[in-house]
């Protein structure tokens, strides 16, 4: 997985992804996923490290399979949260 962290004074963004989804696009019922090397390609790390980032982020956008896998594994989002856009798994995460 590759993992990207964007940090704020007041948030902090993850972008989390499947290795192999990087610089694809998907479309599927009107929705377009693109998941571009720009936002998401940051370093590449494991599970343990993406639910360690997603337990601390504020908003996460995560996509693919093992990375929707890790995040629900933590408890940062729930399976009913994950659409499927071309049968690759995403799902947003946002903290109040």
């Amino acid at each position: 997985m590759y993992i990207k962290i964007y940090e704020t004074e007041v948030s902090v963004l993850v972008a989390v992804c499947d290795r192999d989804l990087i610089g694809k696009t998907y479309r599927d019922s009107g929705l377009k996923l693109e998941v571009t090397e720009e936002f998401y390609k940051g370093e590449p790390v494991d599970a343990d490290r993406v639910q360690t980032a997603l337990l601390e982020a504020t908003t996460a956008n995560i996509v693919g399979e093992q990375s929707i896998a890790a995040a629900i594994s933590c408890g940062a989002i729930v399976p009913e949260s994950v659409i499927v856009i071309s049968g690759v798994p995403h799902a947003q995460m946002f903290c109040v």
